[in-house]
Parts: structure tokens; C-alpha cells; sequence
């Protein structure tokens, strides 16, 4: 992609956020659930489509206005664009990206939730603002790992976070539904992606945010695939670390079967939702 096309593209997202923020800004402002969460996917969905970014998705994901805390791997800031596409969802961040130029803002309007990692008390405190949204039925999104990883492996999943399911069961519903979720790049300009090439999509470590973006913009096409796995029943007696585990073995199980294996056509949107594992009927979690 030249710098011309790179740059008539941004224009157009910057078009398209300066259309979506002042809806989105009241909704925000004067409460109105069913509103919030539509401008940034609507906005993510733009970004994609301009740079050529097909997501697709498959596996159990929660019904419409079903709360569910998503323990998720994390590859690159591409992932949130990704997620953030296919449904109303907030996520979890540390607090440095507040800071950010631009992406802070970004963030903000996504109804991110920051967490001070290096205060005391920090966790208590976004564990209960997780589960208060939990406890109103949305949909946050936990990337357990605590940072990026390479793509190719996956890191032990955290389980100190996921203490806000139990929060959410102590403020308003009896069980949480957690979401495992995979997201993986399988294929660039649609071919196979190897381990060479994973370096240009996965954003890591001591990686600058400026080159690897030019490598986004010069390097075409790539397809996501999300993988919601078999969902688990959080209650007031579950054991935090063991669901965690859990979480984590089928995220694991989930970025194996799908980078063995073509993703579905592509779609955006929630697909139908089977019964959460031990819960009659489907019944949802919030």
C-alpha cells in the first residue's frame, strides 16, 4: 500500500470517527446502554475494511446482552480492532494507555477499564468495576495474559482478575458465564502465515509502535479468525485459579485447531450461542 493510499485511508477513519463520536459521546453521557457500545464497533468495522482485514469467527459466543468476562490471548493491537468488531464490548487495559496520545482517547470511548498495576489495592478496585458491568448484563474482555505474546505460544493465564465474576455474583446474579476466546492470524495476502512472518503481526516485547504499523500498512491483506470456546459456569463456590486453568487449556486447544484449519466465511456478528456448560436451558448469566 503506498503512502498515498495509507493516507487517504486514515482520512477516511478519521471522517468516520468524527461522524460516530458525538452520538457515541451522549450515549455515553446520558446513559443509554443500547447505544454505547454500536459507534466503536461500527468504527473498528471501518478501520478493517479500508485496510483489508477480514475477521472471522467461530465456536459458542454469548447471546446478545448476555454478560460474560472473555479470557483472551493477545497478540497485537490488532486484536482489540478485531474484537471490538464484533459486538458491543469493553475491555481491560493498563493504565499507562490512558496516557496515550489518540489511542488513550480511542480507549476512553471504548469504556476501556484501566488498571494501575503498580498501586496496591489496584485489583480490588477494577474487580469490582468489572463486576458491576458483569452484574448489568455486558460484555468485557480479560486478555489473561497480562501482555502480548509471539502468536505461536501461550502464556500462563492470570487468574487475580477474574475474581470480578465473583464480585458480579456478589452485587446482582448467582453465576457468570467466562468466555475463553483464541484470536489468530492464520493467513496474510492468502497464504499460510509461518514463523518468520508472525514478527510482522504480532507486536511484543520491546517492539516500537511506529515500524511495526508501517509493516501493517506495506504488508496487505490479513485475515483474523476468532475462536469463542465452550463457555464456563463461574459461581459463587468455583475455585478462581482452576477456571482460569481451564480458560486457559481451551484458548490453547482453540489457537492449535485454528491455525491448523481455514476459518468459516466471513461474518461479523455473534453467531447462534449453545447452552452454557452447566447451566439448564441456556439460561443466561446475567
Amino acid at each position: 500500500m503506498t503512502r498515498v493510499g495509507v493516507a487517504l485511508r486514515l482520512v477516511v477513519c478519521a471522517l468516520a470517527f468524527a461522524l460516530l463520536a458525538g452520538p457515541h459521546w451522549l450515549a455515553l453521557r446520558f446513559g443509554e446502554r443500547r447505544g454505547w457500545g454500536l459507534a466503536p464497533a461500527l468504527f473498528h468495522r471501518v478501520f478493517l475494511a479500508l485496510f483489508s482485514v477480514r475477521v472471522t469467527q467461530s465456536g459458542t459466543p454469548p447471546r446478545p446482552g448476555e454478560a460474560a468476562l472473555v479470557l483472551a490471548n493477545h497478540v497485537s493491537w490488532l486484536d482489540i480492532i478485531a474484537i471490538g468488531s464484533l459486538r458491543p464490548l469493553s475491555f481491560v487495559a493498563k493504565s499507562e494507555i490512558a496516557g496515550w496520545p489518540v489511542v488513550g482517547t480511542l480507549a476512553a470511548l471504548q469504556r476501556t477499564v484501566f488498571i494501575d498495576r503498580a498501586r496496591r489495592g489496584a485489583t480490588a478496585t477494577v474487580n469490582a468495576a468489572i463486576g458491576d458491568r458483569l452484574a448489568r448484563g455486558e460484555l468485557v474482555v480479560l486478555f489473561a495474559e497480562g501482555t502480548t505474546g509471539d502468536g505461536t505460544r501461550l502464556l500462563p493465564f492470570r487468574s487475580s482478575l477474574v475474581g470480578a465474576a465473583r464480585a458480579a455474583i456478589q452485587a446482582e446474579t448467582d453465576r457468570i458465564r467466562l468466555q475463553p476466546l483464541a484470536i489468530t492470524y492464520p493467513r496474510r495476502n492468502g497464504l499460510p502465515v509461518g514463523r518468520v512472518e508472525r514478527p510482522e503481526i504480532a507486536w511484543y516485547g520491546d517492539m516500537d509502535l511506529a515500524p511495526h504499523l508501517a509493516l501493517f500498512f506495506e504488508k496487505g491483506p490479513i485475515d483474523v479468525h476468532v475462536v469463542w470456546g465452550q463457555p464456563i459456569a463461574f459461581e459463587a463456590g468455583t475455585d478462581r485459579k482452576a477456571v482460569t486453568a481451564q480458560a486457559e487449556a481451551a484458548v490453547r486447544a482453540a489457537m492449535k485447531g485454528a491455525g491448523s484449519a481455514p476459518g468459516p466465511a466471513a461474518t461479523v456478528g455473534p453467531a447462534p450461542a449453545r447452552p452454557l456448560a452447566g447451566l439448564p436451558d441456556g439460561t443466561a448469566a446475567a
